[in-house]
């Protein structure tokens, strides 16, 4: 049963800032750049795009604004999560009622809570949701780890239709696709695992690297798909150095600095983040000359 809601690269937007504020013209810049590149679906208010620093209402001028920029040549996703189930909902409500085509939602924060937790937070969600809902599990952000045996039960939702996976877990990765490969698409959520989860049954990425480079990011899924497994590994190797350097320090940080350096927003994050380092811009500034994009 194919309930995927996108196939290939999906690019886990940032939110461009210009003195404190959101740079809307640079954004809109970053959705063209993605969709020319053939990302298959874009990520809005994703943890790249510092959601945690947003306020009610610059998410729903983020929201707006992507929407009416790609225009439906790609799907739009949402993300919506909070450690707080009642947030969550009224987050997944927001998306719905924008139009978004489907809503990313991270597993509770900080106060965590259990598997049974985990179902009847994300039950509560696909609930309040008319759009699919990708699950989002990483545990070095929330200190909590959905395991495969709860996504198959919440795969018994008809709402609940992927999970975006960066546990960095290549075992659970293949029981997560054994238990759910025919009911819930599975995301690589690390770049470097791209390759090793589409080999498992993976539908795609939901990726930092795209923003760098989404031709490249789009084709290793392609090239995947197709068959030629050879094109693709070889992709992935030669993007291992840029991936490398983008979580040098905390994402969206050095993603930032790239976007800085090829000239497409401004290296400008909201504290508690600040700018990459003189070290990471270093670092970036050699990866993007050896790859050829334009630093």
């Amino acid at each position: 049963m194919n309930r995927r809601l996108f196939q290939g690269s999906a690019a886990a937007l940032p939110t461009p800032m210009r003195g404190g504020e959101i740079d809307f013209e640079a954004f809109e810049r970053l959705i063209d750049r993605q969709i020319d590149g053939g990302t298959a679906a874009l990520v809005v208010c994703g943890t790249t795009g510092e959601p945690a620093s947003l306020s009610a209402k610059e998410r729903e001028w983020l929201i707006e604004c992507a929407l009416r920029r790609s225009a439906g040549r790609v799907p739009v996703i949402v993300g919506a999560g909070s450690n707080d189930t009642r947030a969550a909902a009224a987050l997944v409500r927001q998306a719905c009622a924008a139009g978004a085509d489907g809503a990313l939602c991270v597993t509770p924060y900080y106060n965590k809570t259990t598997q049974a937790g985990l179902v009847a937070h994300f039950t509560a969600l696909a609930d309040a949701a008319d759009i699919p809902l990708i699950l989002y599990n990483v545990p070095s952000r929330t200190g909590v780890n959905l395991l495969p045996e709860t996504a198959a039960a919440l795969a018994r939702h008809p709402n609940i239709r992927g999970v975006k996976e960066a546990s960095g877990d290549i075992a659970q990765v293949a029981a997560l696709t054994r238990l759910c490969g025919d009911t819930l698409a599975v995301y690589a959520g690390n770049d470097e695992m791209t390759l090793p989860v589409l080999s498992l049954g993976g539908q795609g990425v939901i990726s930092v690297a795209a923003n760098v480079c989404p031709a490249r990011v789009a084709e290793l899924c392609a090239r995947f798909f197709e068959g030629d497994v050879a094109a693709a590994r070889a992709i992935q190797l030669r993007l291992l150095p840029l991936i490398e350097a983008l979580f040098h320090e905390v994402n969206p940080i050095p993603v930032k600095a790239a976007l800085s350096l090829m000239g497409l927003c401004r290296d400008e994050a909201r504290l508690p983040l600040v700018p990459a380092s003189a070290e990471t811009r270093s670092r970036l500034r050699a990866v993007l000359a050896e790859l050829g994009e334009g630093a």
